[in-house]
């Protein structure tokens, strides 16, 4: 749940949003040693996203892709994230469930 969008009561009250990560990573370490820590741990980076989306007010769902997509490069050892962010039950005036936003993002 979060605040997201161009309409005041879109800021007012929280709304549901569905995130998912596609992280791209030389994970050969992890395959060797089956240790969590040669890894990129899922459940940090779903709480990094929950905290990002929990914690700021945006107006534009590409706005909170992209600084989902800030946080998962932190990690040197990703070298690309998808990151699509799904806003549930948008406030249109038509039927409509989802509306979303894909983006991707390589390392430089």
């Amino acid at each position: 749940m979060g605040f997201c969008g161009a309409l005041p009561e879109e800021q007012e009250r929280p709304q549901p949003f569905e995130v998912d990560l596609v992280v791209e990573a030389d994970l050969r370490a992890a395959g060797a040693s089956d240790r969590l820590e040669d890894t990129i741990d899922y459940g940090t980076l779903g709480e990094a996203v929950v905290g990002i989306i929990t914690r700021h007010r945006f107006v534009l769902i590409e706005r909170m892709a992209e600084v989902i997509t800030e946080r998962v490069l932190e990690d040197q050892r990703v070298s690309t994230v998808t990151v699509t962010v799904k806003k549930l039950r948008p406030p249109v005036p038509f039927a409509l469930e989802t509306s979303s936003v894909r983006i991707t993002r390589t390392r430089s």
